[in-house]
């Protein structure tokens, strides 16, 4: 089952203003929690925060990928997860294309750690080469058309099975498209899911959301999330 937002109805591509994408806006529901979860496994400067009770079942339909530089970084970022109270839903692990893991925050969101390397020419870093937003989607061709149709820049494209885009100026995020079964296969865990996919898109037109239930609002600035103590 396909998620469903309250958000605005599609608008079509032939009459939207272009856009870019700007931020990503996680919705929790313990705000404080999840400032201090995403600080200590560094990736608070690429996300936004936002207390939520919107209901969410099952697979929210998307992850965010942190692309590193070798199977030490994976570790060291898997292992702050894990310790910040993450749970893990891939082991890391070699594959044909690199090395990677799975894990699920406390508010649900699943991050996924991976390098192409299979061997490390270092030591561990906390430096994170990419980040990418992964939509999962029924029909990637037809959401590639309509995310291009707003604006968006396609730099890569394989059928009807992944595309993705250039990122915006002011966004340390890359939004990418993957079917929504394979996405959920990849991740480890089953497709089905119902109710708010928990994230909201900011971009630089109004607010519209696509055919698989992704909200798009104007974009707030990324900043560092405050500490606990402050």
């Amino acid at each position: 089952m396909v998620m469903a937002t309250t958000a605005s109805p599609v608008t079509t591509a032939s009459t939207a203003a272009l856009t870019s994408l700007a931020s990503v806006t996680i919705e929790v529901a313990d705000l404080e929690a999840a400032h201090r979860f995403y600080s200590a496994f560094g990736v608070d400067t690429y996300v936004l925060l936002r207390a939520s009770e919107a209901h969410s079942t099952g697979f929210r339909g998307f992850t965010l990928a942190l692309t590193v530089s070798g199977p030490a970084t994976v570790d060291a970022f898997v292992a702050a997860a894990v310790d910040a109270g993450a749970t893990v839903l891939k082991p890391a692990a070699k594959s044909l294309w690199g090395y990677g893991g799975v894990v699920q925050a406390p508010d649900g969101t699943i991050w996924k750690v991976a390098t192409s390397a299979r061997k490390d020419t270092g030591p561990a870093t906390r430096e994170i080469d990419e980040v990418v937003l992964l939509l999962g989607v029924d029909d990637v061709k037809a959401t590639k058309r309509f995310y291009a149709g707003r604006g968006l820049t396609v730099t890569k494209s394989f059928g009807g099975k992944y595309a993705e885009f250039a990122p915006g100026q002011s966004s340390p995020v890359k939004l990418a498209l993957y079917k929504r079964r394979g996405l959920a296969r990849d991740l480890g865990v089953p497709a089905d899911g119902t109710g708010s996919h928990r994230i909201v898109l900011g971009g630089t037109t109004s607010p519209f959301t696509d055919a698989d239930g992704f909200a798009w609002e104007a974009a707030a600035p990324i900043a560092p999330a405050p500490s606990a103590a402050s």
